[in-house]
């Protein structure tokens, strides 16, 4: 299967990021693309304003068009993350969409992990919008299963551990991660959960400025289960392509089966205390 990761620069300019992505989603069609992942947010990226003004419901414009184009080429595309407006939901949903080539919806996922740090003394809050999604998801392209997870998800080894063990052999990473995290810790992770869980990683990342004025670090990678980078997207818009085999996946946990040597009964985990000052978490 040939995978593609695009990147973009969006904003919050709804039109003008659909026909940059277009345009992308076409030639990397037209470069023989079977799976193709979007970046988060790639449909709106600013503010909290702009994402309760820009949200859509699964059945609006956005994944409207993103059905009829994975339909009109024939393609599984990973509607990377749009904020999502639910029915019943006082918040929003920081959600990506996987669709098949006859442009059906193949999973949903709503981002699990909500991004609220302080980063050099820059704060973000994601949850002063959207809530925490509750369900692990895996999805079937048409040549490898598919773990679903959105940026900040990367962060927490646990899930992709169970969508591993749930049968994935390729794991999707729509991110926006910042360029102060990114240059230090996404290769590096990245790698890691590709290394650890024996499975190809496809990450589509947002490059460059975005209001209000954060920046994104971009490198759009392709990771295979050995961790070696496949490819790697320059800085700017782009797409970073890759052939996703699911005998590598194969090979490599026969070489190392360390999935099939786990020891269930052997983990248990501590018992939280309600210490977390400073970030720190106290067993």
């Amino acid at each position: 299967m040939r995978a593609a990761a695009v990147q973009l620069n969006s904003t919050e300019d709804k039109d003008r990021n659909l026909a940059t992505t277009e345009r992308l989603v076409r030639a990397a069609a037209a470069d023989g693309a079977d799976l193709v992942v979007l970046p988060e947010k790639f449909n709106v990226l600013g503010t909290h304003e702009h994402y309760e003004a820009g949200a859509e419901p699964l059945d609006g414009r956005t994944i409207g068009w993103a059905r009829e184009l994975a339909r009109e080429l024939g393609l599984d595309l990973v509607a990377g993350s749009i904020v999502e407006r639910r029915e019943g939901h006082d918040k929003l949903a920081n959600t990506s969409v996987h669709l098949g080539p006859d442009g059906e919806l193949r999973g949903v996922y709503r981002k699990i992990h909500m991004f609220d740090v302080t980063v050099e003394g820059k704060e973000y809050r994601e949850s002063t919008s959207q809530e925490a999604g509750e369900e692990i998801v895996t999805s079937e392209a048409e040549g490898a299963r598919l773990g679903l997870t959105i940026c900040y998800d990367l962060r927490f080894p646990e899930l992709f551990r169970i969508l591993a063990l749930n049968g994935a052999e390729a794991i999707v990473l729509p991110a926006a991660f910042t360029m102060t995290t990114g240059k230090d810790h996404w290769e590096t992770l990245i790698r890691a959960r590709a290394i650890e869980n024996e499975l190809y990683m496809i990450a589509a990342a947002q490059w460059g400025m975005h209001p209000p004025g954060n920046w994104c670090y971009g490198r759009s990678m392709i990771v295979d289960p050995w961790g070696t980078v496949l490819a790697t997207a320059a800085d700017g818009i782009g797409v970073a392509r890759a052939t996703v085999s699911r005998s590598r996946v194969e090979s490599v946990r026969r070489q190392i089966p360390s999935l099939a040597n786990r020891r269930p009964e052997a983990y248990k985990w501590p018992e939280e205390t309600s210490n977390l000052m400073a970030g720190q978490r106290s067993y």
